[in-house]
């Protein structure tokens, strides 16, 4: 599926987000509402907004399912792609998802890279809060001979968090961009992190029902369970257009993390007067690996006003995980309002799993664009999947998939300002892994079959403001906890809704990107006709709305007034779908100011999130909740040398 750029008498069908300053280091720049093109998700810089994220798209992960993209091309993520290196992650999903001719189901994740620019450039970051939080962040430009540019980055986190607890890391990155001529362009890059993280608790309440309500600012150890680790992305992305009318694409990556040590920090059997007992569970080494790319052909053919294109692609990806052995420290009787003080235990630990994952996925595309009338996208793919999985002493647990999978989209220009379009994807899909309060904890999921039915209209109503609205129907496998609190397959759950999205420059001075999701999810299947799965799936919601407002005021050249409402409907929290976690809507609210200072680009940003200070819970798997954090002040200066 492809951009209807090329509609003469009417509207672009999707809009790319606009982020040509971050391109070229200008960070003080940098802003979600003015840069997002629908209410779907948009991240620039340190902002992110919309009604969907990387992990939750129309009631599912996109990145779980491993649809993620580096510039459209494809990169099996184990460790996501730092700022440093993205300058913008955009949510593909619907109308928004016309750009891509392989779409997923799931949806796709979608990170524009920041390229090396061609002119000198500095970007100073630093960050407080009212907690301690502190943060510095450098980007910088340097153009080396005509064609070649570098690009680097650095920055060191220090975080206090609703919890009591700590962390800190670092992160540096290197990009370079060859353009030797018009024809060419080729983008290494490569980036690191590394730090600790102390390890916040869970808590797991004794049968149904909600914890009583959880203190803020207490450590509830112990001191020792703290998270080392280190991860790592490097990779190339290439660019040749031999002629006219061909191009050749081309992305291969590295994605991993090494943690020499990690923890689950669990409170069970929370009782409403906040008794409950301690366990930590202790993780040896565990490495996640994994070697990724795609190549892409396309061909382009000018048929009087028509256009096609054909795609033709190879993917391909090798993942490897090691992960299990943990050892189990029960700390015993414990109250949630009083810290945990333990001396550190002996660990041992014993053998570890190992999984392995190797899958080619070949496909070609087709598309026709006639402006005025409208495009018609075809899709085919063909792919051979093996995983192996089990202890080293055993013989593996093998899964192997060759499904063909398709989609096919239409899209009709109705009027010049009004589009309509209809499609369908299946796709297989990754499940993620099981979670850390699972008996099979850190284990990596089978692929599953998926599928997906949209439906939508796009409406330029006036000027830059643009009305999305769209039906779905998605289908896949239902992972959650079994009755041995086992991550398995339970069944099949469906997820149907209504998307709207409405964004855009109402005036000048005032932007605006609202969105609204309904849904109705349900699971089906033999756990549910015998009573052991509740009928609506763990985290499953019925409503979501997201408006965010940017406001420019003439008082004062510069300044800037916005203003965030988040509002979820009750939340579906245990596999048997009895017990909800409250509605809540949060208010966000900031300013900014984009001045000189001493002849530099300066922005000063300024924030209170929660700013009603919220009580409630947010949701960690089934049956399992942390808190959610109080109203914070925090801002940041950047500085644009």
């Amino acid at each position: 599926m492809v951009l209807l750029a090329g509609l003469l008498a009417g509207p672009a069908l999707a809009q790319a987000v606009d982020n040509s300053t971050a391109a070229t280091g200008a960070r003080a720049a940098e802003n979600a509402v003015r840069g997002a093109s629908d209410a779907f998700g948009t991240s620039i810089g340190r902002e992110t907004i919309g009604l969907y994220n990387a992990g939750n798209v129309r009631g599912f992960s996109p990145t779980a399912a491993g649809n993620v993209r580096i510039d459209g091309l494809y990169f099996d993520q184990v460790w996501g792609l730092n700022p440093r290196l993205r300058r913008a992650t955009t949510i593909r999903v619907g109308l928004s998802a016309l750009g891509s001719p392989f779409p997923a189901p799931t949806g796709i994740v979608d990170y524009a890279f920041r390229k090396p620019g061609d002119d000198a450039a500095l970007s100073v970051l630093g960050a407080l809060n009212q907690w301690g939080n502190a943060a510095l962040e450098l980007d910088a430009n340097l153009p080396v001979a005509k064609g070649l540019s570098m690009a680097a980055g650095a920055a060191q986190f220090d975080d206090r968090f609703y919890n009591a607890t700590r962390a800190s890391f670092w992160q540096v990155s290197l990009a370079a961009r060859y353009a030797p001529s018009d024809a060419v362009e080729i983008l290494p890059f490569l980036a690191r992190s590394e730090g600790f993280d102390q390890t916040g608790p869970i808590f797991l309440p004794a049968g149904e029902g909600l914890p009583p309500r959880l203190p803020r600012r207490l450590f509830k150890g112990p001191e020792w369970a703290r998270y080392r680790g280190v991860a790592f992305n490097a990779g190339v992305l290439g660019t040749w257009r031999p002629g006219p009318g061909w191009e050749v694409r081309a992305g291969l990556f590295r994605s991993l993390f090494d943690d020499a040590r990690g923890f689950a920090n669990l409170i069970t059997d929370v009782a409403a007067d906040g008794r409950g007992n301690q366990l930590v569970i202790a993780d040896p080494p565990v490495k996640f690996a994994s070697t990724s790319g795609e190549l892409r052909l396309t061909r382009t053919i000018i048929d009087g006003p028509r256009t096609h294109r054909i795609h033709a692609s190879l993917r391909a990806r090798a993942g490897d995980r090691r992960f299990d052995g943990s050892d189990f420290i029960d700390l015993g009787a414990t109250s949630i309002f009083a810290p945990t003080r333990a001396p550190p235990p002996r660990l041992e630990f014993s053998e570890q799993q190992k999984d392995r994952v190797r899958q080619i996925i070949a496909g070609i595309a087709w598309e026709a664009r006639w402006p005025g009338v409208g495009e018609l996208s075809l899709g085919v793919q063909t792919t051979d999947y093996a995983k192996r999985i089990g202890l080293p002493s055993l013989a593996p647990v093998v899964t192997d998939a060759s499904p063909l999978l398709y989609n096919a989209t239409l899209a009709v220009e109705l009027t010049p300002r009004l589009i309509a379009y209809a499609g369908t994807v299946t796709g297989l899909e990754e499940s993620g892994i099981a979670p850390g309060n699972a008996a099979n904890r850190n284990e990596a999921l089978p692929a599953i079959r998926t599928r997906q039915h949209d439906a939508g209209l796009r409406w330029a109503i006036s000027g830059d403001v643009r009305l999305v609205a769209g039906l779905f129907d998605v289908r896949k496998p239902y992972f959650n906890l079994d009755a041995g609190n086992h991550f398995d397959a339970l069944g099949e759950v469906i997820n149907r809704g209504i998307e709207l999205s409405v964004s855009g420059a109402v005036t000048s001075r005032f932007s605006m990107v609202a969105g609204s999701v309904l849904l109705w999810p349900r699971v089906t299947g033999a756990g549910v006709a015998l009573g052991r799965v509740g009928d609506q799936p763990v985290g499953a919601i019925s409503r979501r709305i997201e408006l965010n407002l940017d406001w420019r005021p003439p008082l004062l050249d510069g300044l800037g007034v916005d203003l965030a409402i988040s509002h979820r409907s009750p939340e579906v929290a245990t596999v048997s779908a009895q017990t909800r976690i409250p509605a809540r809507t949060l208010v966000d609210l900031g300013a900014r100011y984009s001045f000189r200072l001493a002849g530099q680009s300066a922005l000063l940003r300024l924030q209170v999130e929660n700013l009603t200070d919220l009580q409630g819970f947010e949701l960690q798997g089934a049956g399992a909740y942390d808190l959610i954090p109080g109203r914070r002040v925090g801002g940041y200066l950047t500085i644009d040398f």
